[in-house]
């Protein structure tokens, strides 16, 4: 089959979060294993990741030394961070692969994601980047063109554009390597956010893209079978945190889009990966799937996790 995985921001960093770059080598190199077991099962696989630790040590970079040098913009921290990132993938990848006596090859791209510049998510500024600052902080920052609220009790923090992703517009070379038996790794981060001037030009913009949404975007353009989106938990729980909590199994498209209603899962953590499996689900025809980083092989054979697929193939269920 051909699986593309989103490893979440805890594949990248140390289970207390914290992301120096002792952190984030051990946990991709303990990524790696799972995801070397599907290849060794003949999968054909693409991995995109997050990278919000990543960008927020940038972030800090700029902050300390905004009165020596500008500030790097979003799109660029978003290219170093992919590059870093599929650096440290390819090298844990290539270790766990050799260590199953298998020749395939990785490879990573600094990939493009193209958005509208009407997007409503271009003209209102919400999404939050970076560390609380104090005013005196981030008027430094201000005068750089960046933009800050402030927070009561917390400070003052950055808020970027947050526009849908529309395409991801590297995907033909990252399928000539997916046709020449390479693991690729792309789109981290979401993609570097990318508008088409009228001239036809490309051009990075300063946003954030949710990364889930563009997971679903390239497991929809790349024809996968299965998407599966890992993270630290099983699967998605509904009424989390009270006696009634309870998993939730194979499901339509359609019942979880109604679950997902009276549930209000939080926008900042559940709320875009179940959007993202019923977008692949209802656009794609495949199966989405939700479950954690250590469960890839089962959730992909079918026994654990929660799996999403097309309104047509089966009726809702909910499993404890």
């Amino acid at each position: 089959m051909r699986i593309l995985i989103a490893l979440g921001g805890n594949a990248m960093t140390a289970a207390d979060g914290q992301a120096r770059p002792e952190d984030q080598r051990a946990a991709i190199t303990e990524a790696a294993e799972p995801i070397a077991d599907l290849v060794a099962a003949g999968h054909q696989l693409l991995l995109t990741h997050g990278n919000g630790p990543q960008v927020g040590n940038l972030l800090v970079k700029n902050e300390l030394a905004a009165d020596v040098v500008a500030p790097v913009p979003l799109d660029w921290c978003g290219a170093q961070t992919q590059a870093t990132v599929g650096m440290l993938l390819m090298n844990a990848l290539d270790r766990a692969l050799s260590a199953r006596g298998l020749a395939a090859r990785t490879a990573a791209l600094v990939s493009r994601t193209l958005v509208d510049p009407g997007d409503e998510g271009m003209r209102t500024f919400t999404k939050p980047v970076g560390r609380y600052l104090t005013r005196a902080e981030a008027e430094k920052l201000m005068a750089h063109g960046q933009r800050f609220v402030e927070v009561p009790q917390r400070g003052w923090r950055r808020v970027v554009a947050s526009p849908r992703p529309r395409k991801a517009l590297d995907m033909p070379a990252a399928e000539a390597l997916l046709d020449a038996g390479y693991v690729v790794v792309c789109s981290g981060g979401g993609g570097i956010p990318t508008v088409r001037a009228e001239d036809g030009t490309l051009h990075g913009v300063e946003a954030v893209i949710d990364k889930d949404l563009t997971a679903a975007l390239l497991a929809e353009q790349i024809a996968a079978n299965v998407l599966v989106i890992a993270t630290d938990v099983e699967s998605v729980v509904t009424d989390w945190g009270t006696p009634k909590a309870a998993p939730i199994g194979r499901v339509t498209s359609t019942r979880l889009r109604e679950i997902a209603r009276e549930q209000g899962f939080a926008a900042g953590s559940m709320g875009p990966k179940v959007d993202a499996v019923i977008q692949f689900a209802e656009r794609a025809g495949g199966t989405g799937i939700i479950t954690s980083l250590h469960r890839l092989a089962d959730s992909v054979g079918g026994t654990v996790g929660t799996q999403v697929v097309p309104a047509a193939t089966t009726s809702a269920s909910r499993s404890a």
